[in-house]
This record gives structure tokens, C-alpha cells and sequence, in this order.
């Protein structure tokens, strides 16, 4: 049975009415580089995967420090999922699809459609369809293929483009945006 405090609430709903007050008091623009502030003083990244129907809500940063753990867990769930090879992610990719997610101010989770891509992915990948580059950043752990249902290609890229950090495609026939850390451009493909 539920123990009521003197305000008659559980202490269950207590502490969380106390969790929910101070996520909301949460600094929302980082003491970080310039293009990432959307990312918050609290980084944190939403995803789910259609493939293998894993899901992930993780804070990854605070005030400044990386979680290892975290970002741990990041890089097993962006692992290549036909080969289940994982590669450390390239944190500043990770903080492009946060910062982004920030902007796009929305509380789905992205849809990760590709990660790390080992380079035997990549060369079937490539076989398959003209869009895949030879050298793709996706095979370095520095890019990301992402959705939001509640989001257009064009807002996802723009809050990308936004942060001024890498590389955005938009893929409005197969929707998504590509987000990398590597060399600031865009493109459609």
C-alpha cells in the first residue's frame, strides 16, 4: 500500500512532481560552442529503431562532461544491425541530432534508420542504390539517417542546418535527414 505524506500525495508522486519541476528548470541553452545551443546544459538523445525495436532515452551529457556509460549505450544502439558491429559514434554527431531534436522542439523520438554502417553494409548499400557514397561518414561512426513522423524533411534538415556543424541531406522520397560532423554542406538527394 502507498504511504500518503502530510499533503496527502504518495512520495512516489512527490518525487516525481519534484523530477518533472526541475527537468522544466533546466537551462536550455549550453555554455558549449555556439552551434550547439540547442543542445542544453542536460544532452539528451530519443531514438527507436524499426529494425530491431530497440529504444533509447538517454541523457549522454551534463554540464559539460560526456556519461561514458551513456554514450555507451549510444554506440551499441546505432551499431551496424545487419552485422551488429559497434563503433564508438563520433560525439559530435550525436550532439548535431540532439541540438536539432532540441530546435525541432518535439517529444517523439527519432526514428534511426542507419548509424555505423561497417563497410560491408556500406558496399552492399552501394550496390543497391546511386545515393550511398564509396567513403560515407556513416563507416567512420560520424553520421546518422533520421525521421520524425511529426516533421518534415525540410523542418528536420533546417534545424540541422541550423546548428552549423556538418553535413545535412534531405531525402524527401525516402524520408529522412542525413546529419553528419563532417564538413559543413548541404544537398538533396
Amino acid at each position: 500500500m502507498a504511504e500518503l505524506t502530510k499533503t496527502g500525495m504518495t512520495r512516489r508522486a512527490l518525487l516525481g512532481a519534484f523530477a518533472a519541476t526541475t527537468v522544466a528548470a533546466t537551462p536550455t541553452f549550453s555554455k558549449a560552442a555556439g552551434f550547439l545551443r540547442g543542445g542544453g546544459d542536460i544532452r539528451r538523445i530519443r531514438m527507436f529503431s524499426g529494425r530491431t525495436g530497440e529504444r533509447i532515452d538517454m541523457v549522454y551529457w551534463i554540464d559539460g562532461d560526456y556519461i561514458k556509460d551513456a554514450v555507451k549505450e549510444v554506440n551499441h544502439f546505432m551499431r551496424d544491425w545487419r552485422t551488429d558491429q559497434v563503433k564508438s559514434m563520433d560525439l559530435r554527431t550525436i550532439d548535431i541530432m540532439a541540438a536539432s531534436h532540441n530546435l525541432l522542439d518535439v517529444n517523439e523520438p527519432y526514428m534511426l534508420l542507419s548509424g555505423y554502417r561497417s563497410p560491408q553494409t556500406n558496399s552492399m548499400l552501394r550496390s543497391r542504390s546511386r545515393g550511398v557514397a564509396k567513403n560515407s561518414l556513416h563507416m567512420r561512426g560520424q553520421a546518422a539517417d533520421l525521421r520524425l513522423a511529426s516533421r518534415s524533411v525540410g523542418q528536420m534538415a533546417n534545424a540541422a542546418k541550423a546548428c552549423r556543424a556538418g553535413g545535412v541531406g534531405k531525402y524527401r522520397g525516402s524520408n529522412f535527414v542525413h546529419m553528419d560532423c563532417g564538413v559543413v554542406r548541404s544537398w538533396n538527394g
